[in-house]
């Protein structure tokens, strides 16, 4: 058993691999990715997660490597309105609702079950949501499948039906570093996010409605930059979001598979490519991290020691009816998903 569960159960660890060396390993606590072991240029393995040592994934407070529902990101003041009936969900990030609520989806313990198929084996993670949880309505069921593919691919399937309309925004918030876990900041990884647009957002991080071009600001991802260069810009973007963590609009579309962002990181050689069929991504640089809680291994981590890449519809759309919608309607799937490849570069 890795770890004890919140009723103080014992909750295994499930390790993957490949025909390449890759490995990851899932708890059913949060349906959190725990480690992700990747070579560098020369070979050599490293864990790229920011993570814990077990009991103290029950007491994650920086979302890390866990799932995150029923509705991800922000919503404004926790209210929304659906079918002409305003719904007041708990407010848990001062003003407003943030991942889920109180207690999310990354608080849970998932039912998870391996299972084959040709490709490989992959894990099945499964939750039902009642009606009313954290105020949200409908039965929710949701399905979210963990593979690892011979070409160093982390798939993430999230599915979802609900016998009620209700809100849907399924993500993960893994925490990446590709210099290893325990090496520091990652200001020195490059970046690159297949957007032209991002929304803007005031200090509470709630979208002001404006869909802002990346053109001529630090938000400019469309060649790859360091993070570092421009975390720091006098910038009103980037001075409300104490660095990076904004949503960024991609330019494939809703419910296409396409690029979403890429990370390499030049000290080791390792490159990250993410592909998803969402319409936007979060990313983010742990900004909020503070070296108050102890990692892998007793290491602390400090500000900006990793990045996400949330994989998502945009911050509070459900007040935004001219964006992407995370309105899931009853009987239908809701079906997306995301890829994490990891490579090297010479």
């Amino acid at each position: 058993m890795f770890c004890k569960g919140p009723a103080g159960e014992d909750l295994p660890m499930y390790t993957f691999s490949n025909s390449k060396g890759m490995e990851i390993d899932v708890i059913p606590y949060g349906g959190d990715i725990v480690s992700i072991r990747v070579p560098d240029r020369d070979g050599n393995m490293g864990d790229v997660l920011l993570g814990y040592d077990g009991e103290n994934y029950v007491n994650n407070a920086r979302y890390r490597g866990q799932l995150i529902g029923r509705c991800g990101n922000r919503i404004g003041r926790g209210k929304f309105t659906l079918n002409g009936k305003s719904y007041q969900l708990n407010c848990n990030d001062g003003r407003n609702h943030l991942h889920g609520g109180n207690v999310g989806f990354n608080k849970k313990v998932w039912d998870c079950q391996i299972e084959s198929a040709p490709q490989g084996d992959f894990l099945t993670l499964k939750y039902h949501s009642p009606d009313g949880e954290e105020f949200y309505p409908g039965n929710m069921d949701v399905t979210v499948t963990y593979s690892l593919t011979d070409k160093n691919e982390i798939v993430i399937r999230y599915q979802a039906v609900s016998d009620k309309d209700t809100l849907c925004n399924l993500t993960n918030h893994a925490y990446f570093n590709l210099r290893g876990h325990d090496t520091g900041d990652i200001l020195d990884h490059e970046v690159k996010i297949y957007a032209d647009y991002f929304t803007e957002a005031d200090e509470e991080s709630i979208p002001t409605g404006r869909v802002l071009a990346v053109d001529g600001t630090p938000m400019d991802f469309k060649q790859f930059h360091k993070v570092g260069e421009r975390i720091d810009a006098q910038y009103t973007p980037v001075i409300y979001g104490k660095g990076y963590d904004h949503n960024w609009v991609l330019n494939k579309g809703d419910k296409v598979m396409g690029p979403c962002a890429e990370v390499y990181c030049e000290a080791t050689g390792r490159l990250m490519r993410c592909f998803t069929t969402s319409p936007c991504v979060q990313f983010y640089t742990a900004n909020f991290i503070n070296g108050s809680t102890i990692g892998k291994g007793g290491y602390r981590y400090q500000k900006r020691a990793g990045l996400c890449l949330e994989t998502q519809f945009a911050p509070d759309a459900a007040n935004h009816p001219d964006w992407a919608s995370p309105i899931l309607r009853a009987g239908d799937l809701w079906d997306y998903t995301t890829i994490y490849e990891f490579s090297v570069k010479e």
